[in-house]
């Protein structure tokens, strides 16, 4: 017997590491059918045959989100066995709102009463016997991030599934609306047999658009449920969703000051004394800028640097290309089969993930960041910033998931109501370096600027820097100017970070590049290794004289001005379009990096002989500002929903990316001494113009933006 068990709660609950406590290793990420939300699905360990699904964080099932109508849809359709209810115990009233709300759907339920430690800290009292008794479901505490009761609340879900024990049901409300409800099941009841009658009876009341759709039921029952909803609001002179929301929080309200001891307040909490600093209007920017420097730092230039040259130098160098030559040559295989091992698929796939221990250490971070509730407070903090040239803070949350993967960045722009700001958004998502533009930051950072500790963390300032010039460039302009969307969010309880949780974080990450690596970067080698090794009657000729090398030329003039003229690296920034980490992969095939030149020279060598300092740094701008990989616009196509605004924005990236590339490469010229000419005087231009629309009047006026509310976990 196969059983589903679904995860249920509030964002930033601890949902997502009691999920990794639960499945371990063995977890399935994708969307949801028809949406772009992620789903998350994994086997209980020891357990092959319970599933354990994770739905999407939400406050409540009012269908207001998409994350809301998934898990309602999911709950609702799905009909899984049993539900496990996380709820953060040290904000136990807010969190307690949805779980009413789940009690109602009938589904088997244990109520996991998470972050008791924080509890114990705090010194408060939660008798859970009449929590339990008050709720109608069982109650265990747990810790996810101790992993403590976690394998106990499995064990009472796949009980009560088994046994199909419902919950009890609740009285939350007063007698006028209860027997509201009551007449409006029956109504409900009489036109078609309705499983959880009394969840959808609640949702009628509401006016729940969705509920009355999937319904379906006959205008005469409408009608009548609308009368007694009419009746009862004019009673209580209030609207229906008003009334619930209210009666259910005032029923919560006695639930947790019945089974709730509450030690008195003796001060500021430490995540209060910790925001003081981090948060502060003055040293927030300077302590952001900081940790993020570091994190690139180590990442490329340290620790991720050592193991890096390693992986480059030894197991790509010196252990599995001699290796696998001397075999080749001991079966006599074939000179091209030899030169597309060697030069295309290791010295292609090989360039790339020489890169791997860099990716895991930057991964590693942003997983500690994450889990310890940091990076909720750089959206908050971002906020105050964005704002500032007309964009809101629920920008920076796609733009925070952008970090892995531009793909998701995008996708989480759902979440911003605007129409505008949510284009914006998407047009401006790809700005910052995902984890597929690490290793081109990584090889420009090593090979031209060996020791240095400014280039790699630059590109992330970069990114952000492009955001806000574009921010309030395209705010300027009719198609994006107004106001700037309030942003409430909650700023979760500082914690450290669970190890199993922060290194499946990282290891989910790291595996995605390695599969990527594997298939499209693969595959890609071989492609860039056949048209760099024939030309176009199929004869194999030098690299000069390939397909390869003939397209680079054509094109290769349009990046002249940016100092990276050469057929190379103009067919290294147009293959980027299938992932970037095939920028890596194409220099890797074209310069040999698994193949010794007669001079001794490497990939790394090979770079510094073929651009300068300031040329590099160019391609390093353009490569990270402009268009992002088909995957990326693929999904700036679905989220802007038509072509049109597809090409206004991929255009946008890359003009932009050029505009910038050459005012650095051009003006860099001038400042090194080579002279004031022709590039210099478009350069100066394209200045004039950046400053222009930076400093023009709005398209129109707009009022000063809502600024941000943080709720803090109390």
């Amino acid at each position: 017997m196969n059983l589903k068990i679904a995860l249920v709660g509030n964002p930033n609950c601890g949902k997502t590491t009691m999920f990794n406590a639960l499945t371990g290793s063995s977890q399935y990420v994708g969307n949801w059918p028809g949406v772009t939300v992620e789903k998350k699905s994994g086997k209980l360990k020891n357990h092959s045959d319970v599933e354990i699904v994770d739905l999407p964080g939400i406050y409540s099932l009012s269908p207001y989100t998409l994350e809301e109508v998934i898990s309602r849809n999911y709950l609702l359709n799905e009909k899984p066995d049993a539900i496990i209810n996380i709820v953060d115990s040290s904000n136990i009233e807010r969190n307690l709102y949805l779980t009413t709300q789940l009690l109602e759907m009938g589904i088997p339920m244990i109520l996991a009463l998470n972050m008791t430690d924080i509890i114990r800290k705090k010194g408060d009292i939660i008798n859970l016997k009449a929590l339990a008794k008050r709720l109608g479901c069982e109650v265990i505490e747990t810790s996810a991030v101790k992993s403590e009761g976690c394998v106990e609340v499995a064990q009472k879900a796949i009980a009560l599934a088994k046994a199909k024990q419902k919950p009890t049901p609740l009285q939350l409300f007063s007698t006028e609306v209860s027997e509201t409800l009551k007449q409006i099941e029956s109504t409900i009841l009489e036109s078609k047999p309705v499983e959880h009658a009394d969840f959808y009876a609640i949702k009628l009341f509401e006016r729940d658009e969705k509920a009355i759709e999937q319904l379906n039921l006959p205008d005469s029952a409408l009608k009548k449920i609308t009368a007694l909803t009419e009746a009862c609001e004019e009673s209580m002179d209030d609207d229906s969703e008003s009334i619930i929301t209210f009666e259910r929080y005032q029923a919560i309200g006695r639930i947790v000051s019945d089974t709730i001891k509450k030690k008195a307040s003796t001060g500021m909490t430490t995540s209060d004394k910790i925001d003081r600093i981090v948060t502060n209007r003055f040293l927030a920017l300077p302590i952001f800028a900081g940790i993020m420097f570091l994190m690139y730092y180590v990442s490329v230039s340290t620790v991720g640097a050592w193991a890096t040259d390693w992986t480059n130098d030894v197991l790509f160098g010196e252990i599995i290309p001699p290796g696998v030559e001397g075999f080749l040559l001991s079966i006599g295989t074939a000179d091209w089969l030899n030169s597309l091992i060697l030069d295309g698929i290791i010295g292609g796939v090989g360039a790339v993930l020489g890169f791997v221990p860099q990716m895991f250490v930057l991964f590693l971070f942003l997983a500690i960041l994450e889990d310890c509730g940091y990076m909720a407070r750089v959206a908050f903090i971002m906020d105050r910033v964005f704002r500032k040239f007309g964009l809101s803070g629920k920008s920076f949350i796609p733009l925070l998931i952008g970090t892995g993967c531009s793909v998701p960045g995008i996708m989480a722009s759902r979440t911003i109501e605007n129409e505008r700001d949510r284009k914006m958004t998407i047009m401006t998502t790809s700005f910052i370096p995902c984890s597929a533009k690490l290793p081109i930051i990584a090889l420009i950072a090593g090979a031209l600027f060996p020791g240095s500790v400014w280039v790699a963390p630059s590109a992330y300032f970069i990114g952000v820097a492009a955001i806000i010039i574009s921010g309030i460039i395209l705010k300027k302009t009719r198609g994006f100017s107004g106001d700037p969307a309030p942003f409430i969010m909650e700023l979760p309880i500082y914690h450290v970070p669970g190890v199993k949780g922060v290194l499946i974080h990282m290891w989910e990450r790291g595996k995605s590049f390695i599969k990527k690596a594997g298939t499209v970067i693969f595959v890609a080698s071989i492609a860039i290794w056949f048209l760099s090794s024939f030309n176009w009657t199929l004869e194999m000729v030098d690299t000069g004289d390939s397909i390869l090398a003939s397209i680079g030329m054509i094109i290769a003039p349009i990046f002249t001005p940016l100092g990276f003229g050469s057929w190379e690296f103009t067919v290294a920034t147009i293959t980027g379009l299938i992932a970037k980490e095939t920028v890596v992969s194409t220099f890797g095939v074209l310069f040999g990096f698994a193949e010794v030149a007669e001079d001794g020279a490497e990939l790394w060598p090979m770079l510094q002989l073929s651009l300068s300092q300031l040329a590099a740094f160019s391609f390093l701008i353009f490569n990270l500002l402009c268009a992002p990989c088909f995957a990326a616009i693929g999904a700036i196509h679905r989220e802007m929903g038509n072509a049109k605004w597809t090409l206004i924005a991929v255009g946008y990236q890359t003009v932009f990316a050029y505009v910038i590339s050459l005012i650095v490469y051009q003006v860099g010229l001038f400042f090194t001494g080579n002279g004031f000419g022709f590039g210099t005087i478009v350069a100066i231009l394209m200045i004039a113009v950046l400053l222009y629309l930076l400093f023009k009047k709005p398209a129109m006026q707009k009022k000063q933006g809502q600024p941000l509310t943080a709720v803090k976990e109390v």
